[in-house]
């Protein structure tokens, strides 16, 4: 509510912080994501020596276990055969029942993951996501362009992340065969090659900044009991929904997985596109205003 008042701002610096989510999105970069980064990258060991990392492995593993992502594994199966690279693993080959579980688990993923596409877009076209209740001017088809648009941006900066660390290992005379490959090369890695971690920081910001907007597009609005449920579904399962499972797992498979993926198979394609060299400024670009500088220190 732009009455409200806070701390005495003026009105527009309230709906640049606090409607757009400025604040939220710098608090979440800098003391969620990049202070933490930062830390680990020189003092590795003391960062994992403690349970609380030890507790996050677990969990993650657990939920690795349970498969619900495990359809990324098949996205990777493909591209690798697509591209011609073997996948590297020092896992033993699966047999038996761990080949029948494998499968049964990527199975139940891709219907989980097709479950979450159709009550994403269903309930978009339908107008039953925040983004109609924040932005009322924005129509429910536009809603779905600019989701598609921001999770190719969130994409796009996962699978650069891969392949410009892919390519850091190759002859310089390798890394880019085109304009835009050359340009982005020389971005990256001319003189001491700082501008990579610039890039890091200003992808971070990007990133979160884009997710924080495809939240709004996929959290429900849809008040359970009312009949109106999507797909008719239990005012339980409604409830569940409303928590925004659909979109972690979409966001997480189609936005980030699947393109960190496909630029381990074909780093030096990204580092070729125009979309990497422009995203590659913009990142350097939101680096340099220093609204993220608070994580050096």
């Amino acid at each position: 509510d732009p009455k409200v008042d806070v701390l005495g701002l003026p009105d527009w610096v309230k709906f640049i912080f606090l409607d757009i989510g400025l604040a939220s999105i710098v608090f979440t970069c800098i003391l969620g994501q990049l202070t933490t980064q930062v830390n680990a990258s020189h003092m590795m060991i003391d960062f994992i020596n403690n349970y609380f990392a030890v507790f996050t492995l677990y969990t993650a593993m657990t939920i690795e276990f349970i498969g619900i992502m495990h359809c990324a594994y098949l996205i990777k199966n493909i591209l690798s055969a697509v591209s011609g690279k073997p996948i590297l693993s020092n896992e033993p080959p699966k047999t038996g029942f761990t080949f029948a579980f494998y499968w049964v688990r990527v199975l139940m993923s891709c219907a989980i993951l097709s479950f979450c596409v159709a009550v994403v877009f269903t309930a978009l076209l339908a107008g039953d996501t925040a983004v109609s209740v924040k932005y009322p001017s924005i129509s429910p088809p536009l809603a779905v362009v600019l989701l598609l648009f921001f999770m190719g941006v969130v994409g796009t900066l996962e699978a650069m992340q891969i392949a410009f660390f892919s390519v850091a290992k190759l002859p310089p005379s390798q890394r880019g065969t085109n304009w835009f490959g050359s340009k982005t090369c020389s971005l990256l890695f001319d003189g001491n090659g700082k501008n990579l971690p610039t890039f890091m920081i200003g992808r971070q910001l990007t990133v979160v900044c884009s997710f924080f907007l495809v939240g709004s597009f996929t959290s429900l609005t849809i008040v359970p009991g009312t009949g109106n449920n999507i797909f008719g579904v239990s005012d339980t399962s409604q409830a569940f929904l409303n928590y925004g499972f659909q979109g972690a797992v979409m966001t997480t498979i189609l936005a980030s997985i699947m393109w960190q993926y496909a630029a381990s198979a074909f780093p030096v394609t990204f580092l070729n596109s125009l979309i990497s060299f422009i995203l590659l400024i913009v990142a350097l670009c939101l680096e340099g205003t220093g609204i993220c500088g608070a994580c050096w220190v």
